[in-house]
């Protein structure tokens, strides 16, 4: 603790990086969490780290205003890498609701704010039961720890624009687009086959509005199919935390100049 106090404008470097990174990380960025637990869990895993890390000597002059810019954009960054391919199953749950005709009828996710597909709110919120049930929550919190072991604090570099991080981004997005398919596939071509079906009946019964046939059997037919395929799903979410961790200790090394 003595340590933590002669070296405060550090100890406020460590703060500034771990709330950034709860400000974007899922599970602890969401807006059914009071302010007030994100600011003490940010300033109690603050504590945490520099007590356990060494803490440069900092003075607080022209450069300290860069390292708070340096250490705000290092959390967000790692934070954000693991959000990109979190939202990959609710992309996975838009594709299908397209598929279904659910795609008219949205709702509002109350973690974000924003406006989800049905089922892609759906298998998001069993994705973060999953999460918690697998101590996902503890691999991002060491993540964070980690990246003070290989991004310093007193150091202002910051390789953005290099040629590693870009590529970093461009891989973490196509990968997002990749197993999001990759998750919706067998029921979105199932719902194909079903839609020739439904063709194939309405050319051969002219008399059979397939209009008002057809929406109910393809909703019967997908929830049959959400039933049987529920568990190669929960595969591919721990194919996603997997790539997700992964992606954050890249990007921590791509960060860090290693």
């Amino acid at each position: 603790m003595s340590q933590l106090i002669l070296s405060y404008p550090a100890f406020l470097l460590v703060l500034v990086r771990v709330t950034s990174f709860f400000i974007t990380v899922p599970l602890f960025s969401y807006k059914t969490i009071p302010a007030v637990h994100k600011v003490g869990l940010s300033a109690s895993l603050s504590v945490i780290i520099a007590t356990t890390i060494d803490l440069p000597v900092v003075s607080l002059d022209a450069q300290f205003v860069l390292l708070v810019v340096k250490e705000c954009a290092v959390g967000l960054f790692i934070g954000l890498t693991a959000y990109v391919f979190i939202m990959a199953i609710q992309i996975a749950g838009g594709l299908i609701d397209f598929q279904i005709g659910f795609a008219i009828a949205n709702v509002i996710d109350p973690q974000t704010g924003a406006q989800s597909p049905i089922l892609g709110q759906y298998l998001y919120v069993f994705a973060l039961l999953f999460l918690l049930s697998t101590n996902g929550h503890h691999l991002l919190i060491d993540g964070i720890y980690n990246s003070y072991l290989i991004i310093p604090l007193d150091k202002t570099a910051f390789p953005v624009g290099s040629q590693a991080f870009a590529t970093h981004i461009i891989t973490v997005f196509s990968s997002m687009f990749l197993v999001a398919v990759q998750m919706s596939l067998p029921l979105v071509g199932s719902l194909f086959l079903v839609d020739i079906a439904l063709g194939i009946v309405a050319r051969t019964v002219p008399q059979l509005n397939i209009f008002v046939v057809g929406f109910p059997v393809k909703i019967i037919v997908a929830f049959i199919l959400l039933i049987v395929v529920m568990g190669s799903m929960f595969y591919m979410m721990q194919i996603i935390f997997e790539q997700m961790i992964e992606a954050m200790h890249a990007m921590i090394r791509i960060l860090g100049g290693v």
